[in-house]
Parts: C-alpha cells; structure tokens; sequence
C-alpha cells in the first residue's frame, strides 16, 4: 500500500502550513527592523511550491490516479494550474527612496505651498491694507510722519500703520518725574536689548513697541555706546533724540597714591565736579558712611587713609561728593579684603594702626621694592618705643604752602622739626592721630606683611633709593656720606 494516502498528504499540507505561518511572523518582524527580506522570501518560496504540489497530489488522488512524479511526458489528467510564485518584494531600504530625498521632497512641496500663500496675502495687501498715498489722508492725519508716505516699501507702510495704532501710548510718557536717570549703552548692545532695559527702568512703556519705533525713524544702527541721561517725563520719540544726540559728558580722573584729602579736593573742585568744601565736610565726617571697616574708627578720626586712591569716572551733573567718597569707600573694601584686615590683626595691629604706617610708608618708598624694608624699620622703632623721626608727618601736620601751592614742603628746615603738632614724630613717640596720606594697595600690603629686618634707621641716596642701617652709628656714617652736602 503506498504511503502517499489522503491523511498523509493533508498531515504534510497541515505541518507545511503551519511552517509558512511561522515564516510569514518572522518576515514580519524582520519587516519592521527593516532587515534584509531575501532569505525568507526564498524560504516561503519554498514552502509553498511544496504546499502546491502536495495539494496537486491530493487533487490526483480525488479523481482516481495518482501521478507518478514529472517525468516532463503529459499527465493524463491535465494538472491544477499552479499558480505563479510571486516576485520577493524588495525589502524596505530597497522599496522606499532615501530618507533624505522624501525629506527635501517635502520641503519642496511645502515650500511651493508657503511661497504662494506669502504671494497671495501680500498682493492682497498690496490691493487691500495699504492706505491710499498721503494726498488722500484724512486732514487729521497731516504732518503726522507715522502716516504711511510715498515712496516707502510695503514693509514701512505696513510698519506705519502699526505705529499709528499705538500713537497713544509713542506720545504719553511713562510718568511726570523730571529726575535725570543715568541710562548706560554698552558696546555691541542690541536695540531689542536696548529697549528691554528702557522698559525695566521705568523709561518706556512697551519694549516692543519702542523697538519698533526705533526700527522706523532708522535710529536702530545708530545708537552709540555710551552714557545717556535720560527721564521718565520724556516720551519715546524724546528718548531717541537723547540716544542720537543726547550723550552725558564723562568726566575721568585719577587721584594718585599719596595724595593726602585736601589734595584730592582740590582736584574736583578744579575738573568742576564737586566744591572742594563739599568733599572735605565728608572726609571729616566719618559717622556719614556704614562700611565695616570704619566702625572702630578711634574718636575724632576722619577718612583720610581710607580714600582708596584710583582712577574714577562720572557724569558730572550726577555726581556728589557723597558718590565720589561712597565710590573709594567701596573700591577700598574690595581691595583691602577681609583676609589682609586679619592679617593686621593677626599681627597686633588695628587696621588704623596699620593704614597710618602704610601711609608714612607711601610717602617716603620711590621704589617698589624697598616698601616692606621701609616698613619694617617703621615697624621696629614704633613697638621698640622709637621716635620715627618720619619727616611726611610733619609735612602733613604743615599742610599748604602758600608761596609754592604745595601741600608737602620741601625741604624741611630744623625750625620745622620742632613743629608742636600731634603729627610731629620727631618729638612725639609713637604713631602720629591717624593716616596722613591715602595709601595705595602696594604700601598696604608690605605694611601688613612686612617681613622682619634688623634695620631701625634708612637714608635717601638721592636717587630714590635708602640705605639701611641696623645702628645709629652705621645710619651716622650713611648720613655722612650722602647727605652731607646737603
């Protein structure tokens, strides 16, 4: 009996089922990880050329005769047409043009889209939005710049009718308050910066808006870095006057290290700044001003030694010697940080102990490096209990000289070394009431760091620099031959 029965074939039909079902799943899965389709497409291939033979042979066995295998000779039942095997369908790489082609076909097609819709609304612009030419303006309009004119691009005409609808809020200002307001461009600053910061002061309105009307009148490339002054009573066609032409004069000076108050007076009051007289009634006023460091000022002291000497800018019309001091208080306090202060302290000193050697210190070094030697011997004669015989002291104590201007006299004459003043140290011991000069950082710094040297005496060689000497014999004999001719 052949093995080729009817439940044979329809076990082989059912397994081979079975088989293309499973390979139809894993072509799906490997459908999407858009994998390589050719290995299983020959393998379903396969598999269905067997279902369709199997299902010829069932056929065959149906009808009476089963089929020898083709031997290429005619059956004599004409066999079921086998269907054609499909072509395998390319795998989706191969099916789909490359991401980047579909991507700038879209654009394409978006792009064709946008450009005549942008085409459409502004021709309709063009025929419908744009006001007639100014002949045609309503009276109300005449002499009004914010009414389109002819001749502008539609861009202007429509920017026109923008401004027209906010005239209001271009024409009112901010507030009535006539008070300057120091308004700062700084350099590469946008006008959408600039108009951001105008409305965060209170200076405009709407930011937006005054951007836009800036963009209008053509000043938006225009504007310069610089300081301005400005009010929040002026309305925003004003402000961009003042930013055109309305530039606030700086004035810049420098006081030098050494200088003494009075000094430092002088020069304001001579670049028209501030009264001299205005600045010294705050220097001799210390209570005026709340920074840390002068809190243990001693009874009866003033600011000199605090006034940090450096170089300043201000707008005149805005500044006040309140300002102009409140300025070097803070300049002093970033720089004289918090670390040196407790260093002077560490070391036995206040820290107006310290900034009146560093004072004396300032006036006698030329040369840098000869600070922390300078106030090393300062430092030993004042704890040993030593004149300092410092002649800037008494300069200080004699204060201007009328036939020279000059705040520091030289030289001294031995009449002036008997001066009775509390700032005379060569007859006072000990350190002088206070600073007498405004030292800079350099002196600060080698007064409070200052190493130990064995010299308790120096005297100029005439050229800037000291000679040192640890006794009075040696300084003597230094004195001999360098001031000897003097």
């Amino acid at each position: 009996m052949s093995d080729d029965t009817t439940p044979t074939i329809e076990e082989q039909l059912a397994r081979l089922q079975e088989q293309i079902r499973a390979a139809m799943q894993q072509r799906a899965l490997l459908v999407k990880a858009d994998a390589d389709l050719t290995t299983i497409d020959t393998e379903l291939a396969r598999l269905r050329e067997q279902r369709q033979r199997l299902q010829d042979k069932r056929l065959h066995q149906q009808r009476g005769a089963v089929p020898d295998e083709p031997t290429g000779s005619t059956d004599r039942f004409p066999s079921v047409p086998q269907p054609a095997v499909p072509k395998r369908r390319p795998s989706r790489a191969q099916a789909r043009p490359p991401f980047a082609l579909r991507l700038l076909t879209i654009l394409l097609v978006f792009g064709a889209v946008a450009l005549v819709t942008v085409g459409a609304l502004l021709f309709a612009a063009e025929r419908f939005l744009v006001p007639p030419p100014v002949e045609g303006v309503a009276e109300t309009g005449a002499g009004d710049d914010l009414v389109p004119q002819p001749g502008q691009s539609l861009q202007q005409r429509l920017l026109s009718l923008y401004l027209a609808a906010n005239r209001d809020a271009i024409n009112t200002p901010p507030g009535d308050d006539p008070t300057p307001v120091t308004f700062t461009i700084e350099s590469g600053e946008t006008a959408g910066a600039i108009a951001q910061r105008l409305e965060a002061e209170g200076l405009v309105t709407d930011a937006e808006l005054f951007r836009r009307l800036l963009q209008y009148r053509g000043a938006d490339a225009t504007v310069e870095a610089g300081v301005y002054e400005l009010a929040r009573d002026m309305t925003m066609d004003e402000i961009i006057r003042a930013l055109q032409r309305g530039r606030a004069e700086e004035v810049t000076f420098t006081f030098p290290e050494g200088w003494r108050a009075a000094q430092m007076a002088d020069l304001l009051q001579a670049q028209g700044i501030v009264p001299a007289q205005d600045y010294m009634a705050l220097v001799n006023d210390p209570s005026r001003f709340d920074y840390d460091f002068l809190r243990d000022l001693p009874p009866g002291s003033t600011l000199e030694g605090y006034l940090f000497p450096d170089t300043y800018t201000v707008i005149p019309a805005e500044t006040s010697a309140d300002s102009i001091i409140s300025m070097q208080l803070e300049t002093f306090g970033t720089r004289v940080t918090p670390d040196l202060r407790a260093s002077a302290a560490a070391r036995g000193m206040t820290l107006q102990q310290a900034l009146t050697l560093a004072s004396i210190v300032e006036r006698e070094a030329v040369v840098s490096q000869e600070r922390p030697t300078i106030a090393g011997v300062f430092i030993n004669r004042w704890e040993d209990g030593i004149l300092l015989n410092a002649d800037p002291t008494i300069q200080y104590a004699l204060g201007l000289q009328p036939e020279t201007g000059d705040w520091w006299k030289r030289p001294l004459t031995s009449e002036d070394l008997q001066l009775d003043s509390p700032y005379n140290t060569y007859t006072r011991p000990g350190l002088p009431p206070g600073p007498i000069s405004n030292p800079g950082l350099d002196s600060i710094r080698a007064t409070i760091l200052a190493p130990d040297t064995e010299y308790y005496y120096f005297v100029s060689r005439n050229d800037g620099t000291h000679v040192f000497a640890t006794t009075l014999e040696e300084h003597i004999e230094n004195v001999q031959q360098y001031q000897s001719g003097n």
